[in-house]
């Protein structure tokens, strides 16, 4: 199995999770866990795969990502109760998806020789587009548009430095993995410590 096909089942997997959690939050029975939790999984990476026009969407070529976000949803729906903040382990798991999620995305991009704009589209894309179907149908704020946070941001740097990396002449392993740790190591800071951007302040207009 190649490293873009380990970032996929990675990204399928945890980001079913987070979809499962929603679900539990949202009091959904099961077959709500395993739809939130597929959407969730392989929302941006379908999105990806379209616009970029591969020949066939990756669930569709390889089925057993879509029975591992059915595993990822049934095991959430037997184990959440357990969970003291279903909200915070969403909002991490959440963080540990879009960090396989990005760099997934960059590499089908760079597989296919496009060029680096459209890389770091790919990247946030495939990132960001499935946590936020989730949010949306769960009826919830989405987190890409949470005030005072990093997440498209986290994403947008990372692919970004994979971008550099691969312009660098370096491993495309080298590159990704390196995308990982930078979007996984924002979103964290801004999550633990409060790392976020300016906000925009209304102020009365002058006269």
């Amino acid at each position: 199995m190649s490293l873009l096909q380990w970032l996929d089942y990675a990204a399928v997997f945890v980001f079913a999770v987070t979809g499962a959690l929603a679900a539990s939050r949202a009091q959904l029975d099961i077959v709500g866990f395993l739809f939130l939790g597929c959407l969730t999984a392989v929302g941006g990476g379908t999105l990806r795969d379209m616009i970029l026009g591969r020949d066939q969407v990756f669930w569709v070529a390889d089925p057993g990502m879509i029975l591992s976000a059915c595993l990822a949803a049934v095991l959430v729906f037997f184990t959440a109760h357990l969970l003291e903040s279903r909200l915070r382990a969403l909002e991490w798991f959440d963080a540990m998806a879009l960090s396989v999620a990005v760099p997934a995305g960059v590499g089908v991009a760079l597989g296919m020789g496009q060029d680096w704009p459209i890389v770091l589209i790919m990247g946030v894309a495939t990132g960001t587009f499935g946590g936020l179907m989730r949010d949306v149908v769960a009826n919830e704020v989405p987190l890409i548009l949470k005030q005072g946070q990093l997440y498209a941001t986290a994403a947008l740097a990372g692919a970004g430095v994979a971008v550099l990396a691969d312009t660098a002449g370096g491993p495309q392993w080298v590159a990704l993995l390196s995308c990982a740790a930078v979007t996984f190591a924002l979103r964290a800071g801004s999550m633990a410590f409060g790392w976020c951007l300016p906000v925009y302040k209304s102020r009365p207009p002058r006269r």
